[in-house]
């Protein structure tokens, strides 16, 4: 894999770049895609961290936060209230369509996404697995009930006029730069069924990834013979552990992201361009 690093500090055109990545693709007959925020943001959805990789703004909410404490939920999902029609209004972009081409023509063998958006089913590509889960549902912690988050959405509106279409910058995932001054009387959604307590079906930070699916997400890579990185920083260790199991088998791994990764120093070589302008154009060298 080293013999496949670039030697020089000079970046190679365009042209170079995409002829490189598409020799890869070609010359692995099991490819598995990893992809991160950085894949969404063109469709208008915020990322987490920087070029540098370092985390913008104040600590998301922690998963068992959120679960013990009335406060914290109450904050979640007033600020989701607001930020939530930036994430439901997002569309699919050239790059994730360009990856649903790419599993289509064989290029690709599955998809890994650290997303929680649901844009790469959206944009066709079937074998995927949502790693962080997707925040489109929402799930009762009492009787395990599953509600549509666009359903949810009508109700808080409904129950907490005072909020509903106030103005505030959009965050990663739904959420929003708000800070109410008051939340004692907002009315946070409960299950329909029971009563219970909701919780969008997606791994909060400081919360595990589902045995079954870590286990199905990691099966995908010990059947690869190749990883390609797309759109992600490599910062949480549930992404960067593809890179490091696939180097440690021998497999090389590209990356195509703007800005720095955690796992430089494991990289066959890295594409500093976006997903969106990058990925259609090799679909269509590769055609």
């Amino acid at each position: 894999m080293n013999g496949e690093r670039q030697q020089d500090d000079e970046q190679p055109d365009e042209r170079d770049q995409l002829e490189r990545l598409a020799a890869f693709l070609r010359a692995h007959a099991s490819v598995l895609a990893l992809t991160g925020a950085g894949m969404s943001t063109a469709s208008g959805i915020p990322g987490y961290r920087d070029e540098d990789g370092v985390r913008r703004g104040r600590q998301p909410v922690q998963g068992p936060e959120f679960r013990r404490s009335d406060a914290v939920r109450r904050r979640y999902w007033a600020r989701s209230l607001v930020g939530w029609p930036t994430l439901e209004q997002a569309a699919p972009n050239a790059g994730h369509m360009a990856l649903a081409q790419l599993e289509q023509g064989g290029y690709l063998g599955a998809l890994v996404t650290q997303n929680v958006d649901g844009l790469h089913q959206r944009a066709g590509s079937r074998r995927l697995i949502e790693l962080h889960g997707n925040i489109h549902d929402v799930v009762c912690l009492d009787c395990g009930a599953r509600h549509a988050r666009a359903g949810i959405q009508q109700r808080l509106v409904r129950d907490n006029p005072g909020l509903a279409g106030a103005s505030a910058r959009a965050l990663p995932d739904g959420d929003a730069e708000l800070e109410p001054a008051a939340l004692e009387h907002f009315r946070v959604p409960d299950c329909a069924q029971c009563g219970g307590v909701l919780q969008p079906d997606v791994v909060f930070f400081g919360d595990n990834i589902p045995p079954q699916r870590s286990a199905d997400a990691l099966q995908l890579m010990h059947e690869a013979d190749a990883l390609l990185v797309v759109g992600s920083s490599l910062m949480v260790f549930s992404g960067y552990r593809f890179c490091r199991l696939a180097a440690e088998s021998g497999k090389p791994v590209v990356a195509l992201n703007i800005g720095k990764t955690r796992a430089d120093d494991l990289l066959a070589f890295k594409v500093e361009a976006g997903a969106q302008h990058m990925l259609p154009r090799l679909v269509e060298l590769l055609s």
